[in-house]
């Protein structure tokens, strides 16, 4: 969770996690939707399916023990050199050598290395130098230390210098230089994309959702249909795909939302239609989701799905802006 992600923002999110998963059996042995349904919201989803997958590995090929060597942990879905190298220091003390963001920068500043972390040839440098600091003893408390320095004090903007317990050593800090380093990866127009998000609801005001492929953009999440272009007409369109007759629109409010390589506008459409479902129960991958509680006393209101759905946040967004239109008097 700590990848690419603040301890602020996982806390909770690692809180429940446990709360549901407390051991390795009960991770390996829970549905992939339940799974991320508690990852929603954190984004990066690959690295929840990860996570899943690699307990599963663990359960089936390893008698359920946690793998305490280097090639074992990196054969494992999710788990680079680094994060396997911090679990063995963590866990077994193991001389193992770190190199996370956090680190990286310390050293980028500590030894004034030129260039973005991020080419090959400074990530080289900087496992060189992380390899020559890393002690023989107390290998454990070292990584904690390190990743806690550029967490809490090396930080990536308005950095503690003065507190720092190394900075007389401290090349960019002696320079007067620190935020110059490390250097940031070189700016490139980030490209937007556009896409229409249709919002296709029954008369007890369910939401026709699909489950995304398992790879990609949102992997596996459950989500409402997209397309990049909307077609002549939609109308026809939905009765081809679902078996569903559209009867009128409800344009929403555009959602922006922001990926590590582009951002997305999504334009929302609501489309009513005045059947029960069409074909969608007899396909896999697709459900009826109730946006409002099944104990409305409206005669004849299915159930809901019985496990959590994991979805994206932007999809969320959609679907409680769906919801206060339910709210509003004469919609």
């Amino acid at each position: 969770m700590l990848q690419q992600t603040q301890v602020s923002t996982v806390i909770p999110y690692y809180q429940k996690f446990l709360q549901r998963f407390p051991n390795l059996e009960s991770l390996a042995n829970a549905e992939t939707d339940e799974v991320l349904a508690l990852w929603s919201g954190l984004g990066y989803y690959a690295r929840g399916r990860n996570l899943h997958k690699a307990a599963q590995v663990i359960r089936d090929s390893h008698d359920g023990r946690f793998p305490d060597d280097l090639e074992t942990l990196t054969s494992l879905p999710g788990i680079g050199r680094s994060t396997a190298a911090a679990i063995l220091a963590l866990t077994w003390d193991q001389h193992q050598t770190i190199l996370d963001g956090n680190v990286k920068r310390v050293l980028a500043r500590y030894h004034a290395v030129s260039g973005w972390p991020g080419t090959s040839k400074v990530q080289k440098q900087l496992w060189q130098l992380a390899e020559s600091h890393t002690p023989q003893q107390r290998c454990g408390d070292y990584t904690q230390a390190i990743m806690d320095l550029g967490a809490t004090v090396c930080r990536r903007s308005q950095p503690l210098c003065q507190a720092c317990p190394v900075n007389t050593d401290c090349r960019a800090f002696r320079s007067d230089t620190v935020t110059n380093y490390p250097e940031a990866k070189p700016k490139k127009t980030r490209p937007r994309r556009n896409a229409h998000m249709l919002v296709i609801t029954n008369k007890w005001h369910q939401i026709l959702l699909e489950k995304r492929p398992p790879t990609g953009i949102w992997g596996g999440l459950w989500s409402l249909p997209e397309l990049t272009a909307l077609p002549a007409s939609l109308a026809d369109w939905s009765l081809e795909h679902y078996g569903i007759k559209i009867e009128k629109f409800q344009a929403l409010e555009n959602v922006d939302h922001s990926f590590s390589h582009f951002d997305l506008t999504i334009s929302p459409l609501i489309c009513h239609t005045r059947g029960a479902g069409g074909r969608v129960m007899d396909k896999p991958g697709q459900l009826w989701y109730n946006a409002v509680p099944a104990n409305t006393g409206e005669l004849g209101h299915p159930p809901g799905p019985k496990t959590q759905l994991g979805m994206a946040t932007a999809v969320k967004k959609i679907i409680t802006a769906y919801q206060r239109t339910l709210e509003r008097p004469n919609t």
